[in-house]
């Protein structure tokens, strides 16, 4: 499935190759605001942002935006019962994980698109699998509304369900900041993405201490 941001993923891997100060773009839809600024009108820019959520975590505890405040986020989207894309996608993911792990300001969200099967106890056998601990990697679970919702609207990318495929959705790893912008889209069963989105998690820590 095409994700609504495959053309932007391009622009966000070109940028952060190739600009010399290393400052990824501000990707999702924006709209221009004046404001009055010392006597002057100006116009600024008001950029989209993933917006207030609540959902089960793999532990049956919730996890709200609010746990994602201070921390940049890299989130996806998957199914346990998974056998094409999902394992290639989390076993990139797990390099991640690692690079990361213990840092306060770097976290990880996967949604799962099985809102039936998908209950929390699955999700926990699931990350135990995969050898994540504590909360800094989460697997969500919430009602087909509200993670088809987040989804399509706040994070830009395509799930579904289909007659004969059944589950399907497309393989993005979405960057977000501190400020719940949307930085960087990555396709997540390429070793070689990943390995940029690694890359551009560093560059997007740094601009934060600026």
């Amino acid at each position: 499935m095409r994700s609504l941001l495959f053309p932007a993923f391009f622009i966000s891997l070109f940028a952060s190759c190739t600009q010399t100060d290393k400052k990824l773009p501000v990707l999702g839809q924006r709209e221009p605001v004046e404001k009055v600024v010392d006597g002057k009108t100006v116009v600024d820019t008001i950029y989209q942002t993933v917006p207030a959520f609540s959902f089960l975590n793999q532990d049956s505890t919730a996890v709200t935006n609010k746990d994602f405040d201070n921390s940049i986020y890299v989130a996806d989207f998957f199914f346990t019962s998974c056998t094409a894309i999902c394992p290639i996608m989390h076993r990139n993911m797990l390099n991640v994980y690692e690079e990361f792990k213990g840092n306060p300001e770097v976290k990880l969200l996967s949604h799962s698109i099985d809102t039936k099967y998908d209950l929390p106890y699955r999700l926990k056998k699931y990350a135990d699998k995969l050898g994540v601990e504590g909360t800094q990697w989460q697997f969500v679970h919430g009602s087909r509304d509200e993670i088809y919702g987040i989804a399509q609207q706040s994070y830009l990318t395509s799930v579904g369900t289909d007659a004969k495929a059944g589950y399907v959705h497309d393989g993005w790893f979405v960057l977000v900041d501190k400020n719940k912008h949307l930085r960087g889209a990555y396709d997540g069963t390429d070793e070689k993405q990943v390995a940029q989105l690694i890359e551009d998690m560093h560059t997007l820590l740094k601009e934060d201490e600026k």
